[in-house]
């Protein structure tokens, strides 16, 4: 088996489609029950953020679960497969492992550094527990990969630069509406993405800073933290016309705000002209809006141009090298992980030849004393250890080099051990998929 990672993000998927394969939990769970009855995956965690829609599986077949990753993708959001195969993005093994983590870390994210991927990624990892289609292959990677996450963000100042994508979209509105100290700015939603705006406008300066969101209580503490005030989402039409800039980062189905309300808005407004910022995916403002007399929006798709610049910032370099060497210690582990069976097997067969020959000797020499007997038991045993170090050594080097599959015929070389009792020997017993358990967690 081998891991396999398929999805759209930004880098490769223009927003549109971005937004038609955006999954909320029910279809992700939907999607990874599909899967976890396929032959060809024995595991699956899907993952659907404002940034991408990916797969994550144990793959048991490459071209397999290939197919099948993009059939039940497009039968669970109804895009064809064509569209889908022409931008989908694949990772293997060692690039799956690296992707992994690089989206943990905010490396991957359209707002480099932004913070909230972990959670999104603990949420989704969650999911598929619950479902019971994940088991201890992706389990052990998306468990280091939060690890590595936290670490990018504890011992790098990446999250600084998260602020960009804010940062860039108050730049495009302010050029539109004047100086942001002079303007005031209206946060819609009082998630992560939110926080991360709000904090980002009130160290812009912004004269002044309003949170809507549906529940008051969470406005009202966004508010507290970024230095503003809170309004229910229900008082939206009061507050857009009141704002100079509008960010919106709910990112719920349907529009939160529309052409209308825009419209409405700007009359009230005596002339003074308005910047919407959409943060959200799926949008949370009409694209209608960007043709209102007076009105501009600035969208995801405008800040991901936006955003493209040359050089490589300080803190992005030292998180890449945290997660370059990540990505080596996970993969020196699970080479030893793959060579244990194979040293397990060489230790039991050494073991069984040492037993018989000890058997046979104290069979032959029934006179001697038991402190005798001890020594040269022990004498045996050690003589069996050095003979098994060289052999011992040679099965990790096999497992590091990536070359752990011929270790049928380096044992065939050394010990003449047999592959099947490899297979027998200190292996974890094989994850059951969804599609194999009844509904009261047992085995069919």
């Amino acid at each position: 088996m081998s891991l396999l990672v398929l999805g759209l993000s930004h880098h490769n998927c223009p927003l549109d489609l971005l937004e038609r394969i955006s999954l909320d939990s029910a279809a992700r769970r939907a999607l990874g029950h599909e899967l976890a009855g396929s032959e060809h995956v024995a595991e699956v965690v899907v993952v659907s953020t404002c940034n991408r829609t990916e797969v994550y599986t144990e793959a048991v077949t490459f071209h397999g679960a290939v197919s099948a990753v993009t059939e039940a993708l497009g039968s669970v959001t109804g895009v064809e497969r064509h569209d889908l195969t022409e931008r989908l993005a694949v990772h293997y093994e060692d690039r799956a492992i690296a992707h992994a983590f690089r989206v943990a870390g905010g490396l991957d994210s359209m707002a480099v550094g932004e913070s909230q991927i972990r959670a999104q990624l603990r949420a989704s990892l969650h999911e598929a527990q619950e479902e019971r289609v994940v088991g201890p292959a992706l389990n052990g990677l998306f468990q280091q990969a939060l690890r590595v996450g936290k670490r990018v963000h504890t011992e790098t100042g990446l999250a600084n630069v998260a602020g960009s994508l804010v940062g860039a979209g108050l730049a495009v509105a302010g050029a539109h509406v004047g100086p942001i100290e002079d303007t005031r700015v209206l946060v819609v939603g009082a998630g992560a993405m939110a926080a991360l705006a709000a904090i980002t406008a009130r160290r812009a300066g912004a004269g002044r800073l309003t949170i809507a969101n549906r529940t008051l209580a969470r406005g009202q503490a966004l508010a507290e933290r970024a230095g503003g005030d809170a309004v229910r989402l229900s008082e939206l039409p009061q507050a857009l016309a009141a704002a100079d800039i509008v960010i919106a980062c709910v990112g719920s189905p349907g529009v939160v705000i529309t052409e209308a309300m825009a419209a409405e808005a700007l009359t009230h407004r005596e002339g003074r002209p308005q910047a919407y910022i959409d943060l959200a995916l799926p949008h949370d403002v009409s694209h209608a809006v960007a043709d209102l007399p007076g009105a501009i929006r600035v969208g995801l798709e405008h800040l991901a141009e936006t955003l493209h610049t040359d050089g490589v910032d300080p803190e992005v370099a030292a998180a890449t090298d945290i997660v370059t060497g990540e990505v080596a210690a996970f993969l020196t582990a699970r080479s030893a992980q793959a060579a244990a069976p194979t040293i397990a097997a060489l230790r039991a067969r050494a073991t069984e030849v040492l037993d018989t020959e000890l058997a046979r000797l104290a069979g032959r020499t029934p006179d001697v004393d038991d402190a005798t007997r001890r020594e040269v038991e022990i004498a045996m045993g050690r003589l069996v250890d050095k003979l098994l170090h060289g052999p011992t050594l040679r099965v990790k080097e096999l497992a590091a080099s990536g070359r752990i599959e011929a270790y049928a015929d380096a044992l065939a070389e050394l010990f003449a051990l047999e592959p099947e009792t490899v297979a027998s020997v200190s292996v974890p017993p094989p994850f059951e998929p969804a599609a194999d358990r009844d509904p009261a967690g047992g085995a069919r």
